[in-house]
């Protein structure tokens, strides 16, 4: 039967969480998107849950309002740049609280029960930056613990038919690629010519979210067009 699956997206309202969103509704998945802005999406089995997910407590109450999923994408996030003797605590701390804290609260809270049903699907969304690249110390520092956190999470739910993954794509056609906080700061285009498209991510981490895909766990999936290819 359709939408016996229930997704928990973050970040739908745009970009790569938003294709990922849109691919599980078509798939036949109930979604419930968390974002601080308003949808876009307009589907009959997609439910919005507006919240600021820097704010802990805002995102803790929000996930009252959760029922059980048997699958958490993390995509939510924000880039800010900077350079040493630049840097900017507060870009610091809201990245580190988007894309780590919000996951972590929101894993607590889902991943048990997961655990219980004895299955259960997560993906969060990394980035090929977390391997470090100057300018960006900031945001690779918090998706690089992302790689850390999943690899922890699935050493603990590994027996119980549980996967945790990180899909790292490299410079994606986004709005974030457009955000003027970055505008001296260009995307590097990968090998292939051209940047990733949420869908290509999108269409990866469904996969991840299969039963095919019961063996994987713990891993750091590179989608780079020829980024990570030795030179």
């Amino acid at each position: 039967m359709p939408n016996e699956r229930h997704a928990v997206v973050t970040g739908s309202s745009s970009g790569i969480g938003r294709a990922i969103a849109q691919a599980l509704l078509e798939d036949g998945w109930l979604v419930s998107g968390l974002d601080l802005g308003p949808a876009t999406l307009d589907h009959l089995h997609f439910h919005a849950l507006r919240v600021d997910l820097a704010d802990g407590a805002a995102t803790d109450a929000a996930l009252q309002h959760l029922a059980v999923a048997q699958a958490f994408v993390h995509a939510a996030g924000v880039l800010r740049v900077g350079s040493l003797g630049s840097l900017q605590p507060a870009d610091g701390e809201l990245m580190w609280r988007l894309h780590v804290d919000a996951a972590e609260r929101i894993g607590n809270r889902l991943l048990p029960a997961m655990v219980a049903a004895g299955h259960g699907r997560v993906v969060l969304i990394g980035s090929r930056v977390a391997q470090g690249k100057a300018g960006r110390s900031q945001y690779a520092a918090t998706k690089a613990a992302l790689a850390g956190l999943s690899r922890s999470w699935a050493a603990e739910v590994v027996a119980h038919g549980v996967t945790v993954n990180v899909v790292s794509p490299a410079a994606t056609q986004t709005a974030m690629t457009d955000d003027p906080a970055r505008q001296a700061a260009a995307p590097v285009l990968p090998p292939i010519g051209r940047l990733i498209r949420p869908d290509e991510i999108a269409a990866l981490v469904g996969f991840l979210l299969s039963p095919a895909a019961a063996a994987i766990t713990g891993q750091d999936l590179q989608i780079c067009g020829g980024a990570s290819l030795p030179r």
